[in-house]
């Protein structure tokens, strides 16, 4: 079996820090506390920078896709994005470099608030609010799964899980949820960071190879596998069992 091309070997808890998921950690939680510290009148002035359809498409004000991921609706927005982003940037930093890893976390971003603004114009919820990292974040684990499918990671800080699995579970989740009722979290901008990331590294990143699971040769391995078991199930009726393989 060929090796992936990136062998991740480090604990994700060694304490260690990258310059660009550093800088991305103390920059998103000081604009947190800011915000936390600033007036009610200052705060809305902060919300100028979210992510808003109608800001972007009728008024021009396309900072708005970058800016948008430097801000949290609440503590643990703020907590579960940041640990995410230092459990599965931290390894991509070490192997692309700081300038690499900050191109491809903000080309995420950016991708993710582009369809978020894209899909709210077109279903004409001009004005709706977004904010948050994740779609930066996602595009991160996508990354993550591809480089090092089979590294054991935490899903959800809990179960051990291969990052390849980690990541088909959290795409088929957010898949099914941007179907459903709206829940106040922007799926598509997820399902967005993760495709916007897949184009990048399938067309841009050296080294890796991106192959699509053989569902064909999948599908026609377990309908071989039920045919033998249904006829050594007949063989053995016949008195002409056991069979061994």
């Amino acid at each position: 079996m060929a090796q992936p091309r990136y062998t991740y070997r480090r604990s994700f808890f060694s304490g260690y820090f990258t310059t660009g998921v550093k800088w991305l950690l103390i920059v998103n939680t000081a604009v947190f506390i800011l915000m936390g510290l600033l007036s009610p009148q200052f705060t809305g002035d902060f919300m100028l920078l979210a992510l808003a359809p109608v800001a972007v498409v009728k008024h021009f004000a396309i900072w708005q896709l970058a800016t948008y991921l430097f801000l949290h609706g609440g503590v643990w927005h703020l907590v579960f994005n940041m640990l995410t982003l230092w459990m599965f940037g931290t390894p991509l930093e070490r192997d692309w470099g700081t300038r690499r890893f900050l191109k491809y976390y903000f080309i995420c971003g950016i991708g993710a608030g582009l369809c978020d603004v894209l899909l709210n114009a077109v279903i004409g919820k001009w004005d709706t609010s977004t904010i948050g990292a994740s779609g930066a974040i996602y595009g991160l684990l996508l990354a993550f799964g591809v480089c090092y499918p089979d590294q054991t990671v935490l899903m959800n800080f809990l179960f051990p899980i291969k990052a390849k699995y980690m990541v088909m579970i959290y795409a088929a989740i957010e898949l099914w949820m941007s179907t459903g009722v709206n829940s106040g979290v922007s799926n598509i901008a997820h399902l967005g960071g993760m495709v916007v990331g897949f184009v990048y590294l399938k067309s841009r990143v050296p080294g890796i190879r991106l192959k699509l699971p053989d569902w064909g040769g999948a599908y026609r391995q377990w309908k071989l596998q039920r045919a033998k078991r249904k006829f050594q199930v007949y063989m053995k009726k016949q008195g002409r069992g056991p069979w061994v393989n």
